[in-house]
């Protein structure tokens, strides 16, 4: 068997397992949130830290890899923003909810393991440069978007909208995870002996239990009505978003790993922030969660489609 493919089934492997603890009753759904908070609040930002404090970014071109990256989720986010409202008939709400599940990446729970299995620490590294502003950006936008759509004709003040941005953002423990590495490495101070082990022990395993937690939710979500826009947006997820990517990396004439962790991100199924959103808006929260539970079962074949068109053309 192909590396390639093996890593593939591996990480889908371990969500596939999560899915069925929860699809059996062998696990609560209690269990699934609680495993997922410990991953997203405790392992995850560890090895974010861990990642910081040790990574060489040195020859990771970040403004272009950040310029293909999100050029790509903006072509996307808007395509799926004119298929809910245009094709679809729904309201403008809907269409935000449409936009961000066809854009928003599943980088942490999905994305973390899958780029280490494929692609290593180095690869990892790179990632990390694209975690540590995919969130602010994508969280600013669905703020300012909810503050346009979800308030119909009353003002929107920038301080209010200012003020969600970074209560959200100072709260969220992925981005603490991050900032602190990026402190603890301008000291320049090595880790005690005993905080590298605490840190590792934790941030080693990360990636699997995020990838268990992802299975456990997915069976928890389902699919209820609104299949075929949930199909429309998972295709513009899958293949859209990817393509464009690889297009601007390739255009851009990113670094050969920096190019392929890009396309790869853009390749990734979403996550549960596009739900969260929905739930926000109190307005498609059926097709949120019917999107990322389709497009995590499509992205089975597809992630795999596209790492290998990846390392086709960019070795």
């Amino acid at each position: 068997m192909s590396p390639l493919i093996e890593t593939v089934l591996f990480v889908f492997g371990l969500v596939a397992l999560g899915y069925l603890a929860g699809l059996t009753g062998y696990l609560k759904a209690e269990a699934g949130e609680a495993i997922a908070e410990f991953a997203v609040g405790v392992a995850m930002p560890l090895l974010l830290f861990r990642t910081m404090v040790n990574a060489d970014f040195h020859g990771t071109a970040p403004w272009l890899f950040w310029g293909a990256y999100f050029a790509a989720a903006a072509v996307t986010w808007a395509a799926g923003h004119l298929v809910i409202t245009r094709v679809f008939g729904r309201d403008a709400r809907a269409g935000v909810v449409g936009g961000v599940s066809s854009a928003f990446s599943n980088l942490v729970l999905l994305g973390i393991p899958f780029v280490l299995g494929t692609f290593g620490p180095s690869g990892f590294e790179v990632l990390s440069l694209l975690i540590s502003v995919h969130l602010p950006t994508m969280i600013m936008a669905s703020i300012i978007l909810f503050e346009i759509f979800g308030r119909g004709d009353e003002h929107v003040h920038p301080l209010r909208i200012i003020r969600r941005f970074f209560r959200k953002l100072l709260s969220n423990p992925l981005i603490l995870g991050i900032l602190a590495g990026w402190v603890w490495r301008i000291t320049g101070l090595p880790l005690p002996a005993l905080a590298v082990r605490l840190v590792d022990a934790l941030a080693n395993i990360a990636g699997p239990v995020a990838l268990f937690a992802m299975g456990l939710g997915l069976c928890r979500f389902g699919i209820s009505g609104n299949v075929r826009p949930a199909l429309a947006l998972s295709a513009l997820k899958l293949m859209l978003m990817p393509a464009v990517a690889l297009g601007l990396v390739w255009l851009f004439g990113l670094p050969p790993l920096s190019a392929k962790v890009a396309v790869v991100a853009a390749a990734l199924p979403s996550g549960v922030n596009s739900y969260l959103i929905a739930t926000q808006f109190n307005t498609g929260q059926a097709l949120a969660s019917n999107q990322m539970t389709i497009a995590t079962a499509c992205a089975v074949v597809t992630t795999a489609f596209w790492l290998t068109v990846v390392v086709h053309v960019f070795g």
